[in-house]
């Protein structure tokens, strides 16, 4: 088994988290999106990956150099081998993962990076693809599908009349990653795009008319990373998860000085606290000072400075300064308010 990992977009609506970092190296609960997502991947499919393919943007686009290095390592850490392609033009879901195409074959996973997910589904590798959806309370702004008798008859984008209330969530198993990669490149060599890009949608719908049954893959949670309030969202809810399964995020050398951390949060290594309550629902990076304060429900990097602070719903990036008695903040990396 492999996973694909289309990651080259930009990131623009979690600015100015993004200014430095790729949106999936951003760090929940003391792991990155892209981390946690095919950690989660590989526990649903329930089988050995072979290897993790990325496609990531180019350095001029705000990928930095050490991008690669950082990819490989998470894949490497689950036992497979790392890859990592550039998409050097946003062409589309569809162009995106054929930059994989060295990777695509076999049974693969396509996952984008965008989103997390929790789900008890476990994967039938006997199925020509699966689809993972969860049902939405307003379907007009995601792509839908169609199920008749448990499998998947129509694939309709952002319906204005309802049709089906099941999201598509951007995670889907294809059996044969070969006959993928050939619909996608029958795309390209005839130029059929919409709206100039190529879409997998397209892929999907060929696939289907040449008899590929596809079925749902549906999930108990997705959580969105997109903007600021919905990451901080999910911050809160990846640790009610870890909470749930018994998993302790504090690390053991934080330093607490007259202070108090409320269950659940991340704290990462070598955090001082001196006079603060934390959480419930706050994750904090390593080699991070937080000192007078009172914070609940924000995610905070790497190596920050905090003084004076009462937040809620915050976001602060790595290496920040803040000292201020600001709430809901978005402070991105190296800012420093004081």
């Amino acid at each position: 088994m492999k996973i694909i990992v289309p990651m080259a977009g930009i990131g623009s609506r979690l600015r100015p988290h993004t200014l430095t970092i790729p949106k999936p190296l951003t760090v929940i609960a003391g792991k990155s999106i892209v981390q946690r997502l095919v950690e989660d991947i590989t526990s649903v499919v329930n089988q050995p990956i072979e290897e993790i393919a990325f496609i990531i943007g180019p350095a001029a686009k705000g990928f930095p150099a050490n991008t690669a290095d950082k990819l490989k390592n998470i894949a490497e850490d689950l036992g497979a081998k790392g890859s990592v392609y550039v998409q050097e033009e946003a062409l589309g879901t569809a162009h995106a993962i054929y930059c994989a195409e060295k990777s695509l074959d076999g049974p693969c996973v396509v996952a984008f990076a965008d989103t997390l997910f929790k789900a008890d589904f476990k994967l039938d590798s006997n199925a020509d693809g699966a689809i993972w959806v969860k049902q939405v309370e307003d379907p007009s702004a995601f792509g839908v599908v169609k199920l008749n008798n448990g499998i998947i008859t129509d694939f309709v984008e952002k319906p204005k009349e309802f049709v089906s209330d099941l999201a598509i969530i951007g995670i889907y198993y294809f059996k044969d990653g070969a006959k993928v990669r050939q619909e996608i490149k029958y795309l390209l060599d005839n130029n059929l795009t919409e709206n100039g890009e190529y879409q997998l949608t397209n892929v999907l719908e060929s696939l289907k008319q040449q008899g590929a049954q596809f079925i749902p893959g549906k999930v108990d949670a997705w959580m969105d990373c997109g903007k600021k309030d919905p990451t901080v969202d999910t911050n809160k809810q990846v640790l009610g998860f870890e909470q749930a399964n018994g998993n302790n995020l504090v690390a053991n050398d934080v330093v607490l000085e007259n202070s108090e951390i409320i269950q659940p949060c991340y704290v990462g290594k070598n955090v001082v606290l001196k006079n603060t309550k934390i959480g419930p629902f706050v994750s904090i990076g390593e080699n991070s000072i937080v000192e007078n304060s009172t914070i609940i429900n924000s995610l905070i990097q790497t190596n920050v400075q905090i003084s004076n602070a009462n937040l809620d719903n915050a976001m602060i990036g790595n290496h920040a300064k803040y000292n201020a008695n600001y709430t809901s903040v978005s402070i991105g990396d190296y800012t420093e308010l004081t």
